[in-house]
């Protein structure tokens, strides 16, 4: 048994397009910013309450990071399985900053286009070589009704 699991999941809708980024060796990074909400009936006033997270996601993957780039745009709702990673890096003044995100390397994680519009709906998008679990035999199940 593992030691430990740094496996992040989430389903949410996209904030903004995304965003692609280049590196000098060719390499290719594309950013997500992923809002999910929690909703909730205030217990002492009877409101309605709402309060969404903000996720950063770096999809280093390159197939899934083309799909990313092509399908996803802003609203759109994704499933994404990746882990968590804090990178440190240095702003404008030379001050030491940190950042913790969801990061999808390649022949890890899972990207699914949950929207039904277009023809990009309810599409999954595992890791090549990394099928999703449970999945294989799905197609042989009977039924019930």
């Amino acid at each position: 048994m593992a030691g430990s699991v740094n496996k992040v999941i989430l389903i949410g809708n996209l904030g903004r397009d995304p965003e692609v980024r280049t590196f000098q060796n060719g390499g290719k990074v594309v950013n997500l910013r992923i809002a999910t909400s929690e909703r909730w009936r205030d217990r002492n006033t009877g409101e309605n309450r709402e309060r969404t997270e903000w996720h950063s996601v770096a999809i280093y993957n390159e197939n899934l990071g083309r799909i990313a780039e092509q399908y996803l745009r802003k609203g759109s709702k994704v499933y994404i399985e990746g882990q968590l990673e804090t990178r440190k890096w240095q702003d404008q003044s030379g001050q030491d900053r940190y950042t913790t995100e969801i990061v999808i390397r390649p022949y890890r994680g899972e990207l699914t286009l949950l929207d039904s519009r277009g023809d990009s709906g309810g599409r999954d998008f595992a890791a090549p070589d990394a099928p999703p679990a449970g999945r294989a035999g799905d197609l042989d199940d009977e039924i019930p009704f």
